[in-house]
């Protein structure tokens, strides 16, 4: 398992580093922490924010021309590991760690939280991330690791909603380990709580969420529903998954990023309406099928040049990267969904 998360991660460094990326002059990268904790009032510990230019601003070249924003709803986005450096996993980042800052920023905030940003105000807190081998040791020894990260996240949380917020109807996102704790936040602030009213919908990718994690949360089964929770994990077609995935014991909510349905039925490469790969700035349509398979989704292996090296079974790096435009398409329409409930 850990071999597989290895292969995973050396995609996940080619995937993010071969297209050509400014870093906007208004992320400054030099700060440094008082006292090691962030501090949300501060600009410089968000990964992305309305009030300052930065990476999830970005909009790939192809969809220049068609742009329009309406930022009518906020995203919370809560970001994956990309603390992978070293072996010792009892290690959680330092929030004002520049070079882990910055690749945080051009991997999974130019990737992933850019997709909302045709519909969505982003926020994007930074926070000390626990290093990625916790999930492959002792569950004892790794959950504080997971606390302290999930506190940063909370109080971020918090911070938002009593500054920025103003009643406004709000989308929960996440990739990884950012799944893990975006499944607690939506326990803490919104199953079984009025803020519930103002969930469009949470995309929670990349860990399984377990169908019932939530009292009050379904899973999105078509896409026309909002209060509800939407996930997957990717996979190629026709593998079964890592051990540990098939020695899950519950049922895990998928939806269909095709579709939008969870329904098993496969949708072809020609309803995928564009995803990313090397080259932010190349949407490329028809990439993959996607249909959901037990606790993952199976995806066909994705067209591109030089596809033959492209070895690994695993998909999870590119949980957003292969369904891009239609998770865009997608926000909007719950967006629009929302305002009609």
């Amino acid at each position: 398992m850990q071999k597989l998360t290895l292969i995973v991660l050396l995609i996940s460094v080619t995937i993010s580093s071969c297209s050509k990326k400014i870093f906007p002059t208004y992320v400054d990268y030099s700060f440094k922490s008082a006292n090691g904790l962030p501090q949300y009032e501060d600009l410089d510990y968000w990964a992305s924010h309305p009030y300052k230019k930065d990476l999830a601003d970005s909009v790939p070249r192809d969809l220049v021309d068609d742009y329009i924003n309406d930022s009518s709803v906020d995203v919370f986005f809560i970001h994956p590991t990309t603390f992978t450096k070293g072996s010792n996993p009892t290690n959680i980042a330092a929030i004002d760690d520049a070079v882990l800052n910055k690749k945080t920023d051009g991997s999974a905030i130019l990737y992933q939280a850019s997709v909302f940003n045709a519909s969505c105000r982003i926020f994007a807190p930074r926070y000390r991330q626990a290093h990625y081998r916790n999930f492959f040791i002792d569950k004892d020894a790794a959950q504080p690791n997971f606390d302290t990260a999930y506190s940063d996240v909370k109080n971020a949380f918090k911070y938002y909603l009593n500054n920025y917020n103003a009643g406004r109807p709000i989308i929960i996102a996440s990739h990884s380990q950012g799944t893990l704790h975006a499944a607690r936040l939506l326990k803490e602030f919104f199953d079984d709580k009025s803020l519930k009213n103002k969930l469009v919908c949470s995309y929670i990718i990349g860990l399984p969420v377990s169908e019932g994690l939530f009292n009050n949360l379904p899973p999105c089964i078509d896409s026309s529903k909002t209060g509800c929770v939407i996930s997957w994990r990717s996979v190629k077609e026709g593998w079964e998954g890592a051990d540990y995935m098939q020695q899950e014991n519950f049922s895990s909510i998928v939806v269909n990023p095709l579709t939008w349905t969870t329904n098993n039925k496969k949708a072809p490469r020609k309803q995928n309406d564009g995803g990313l790969l090397f080259n932010f700035n190349k949407v490329k349509s028809n990439l993959v099928s996607a249909q959901v398979h037990k606790n993952v989704l199976w995806t066909s292996k994705p067209r591109f040049f030089g596809n033959i090296f492209f070895i690994t079974k695993n998909y999870h790096i590119a949980d957003y990267n292969f369904f891009y435009m239609n998770i865009r398409e997608d926000v909007a329409r719950r967006i629009g969904y929302f305002w009609k409930r």
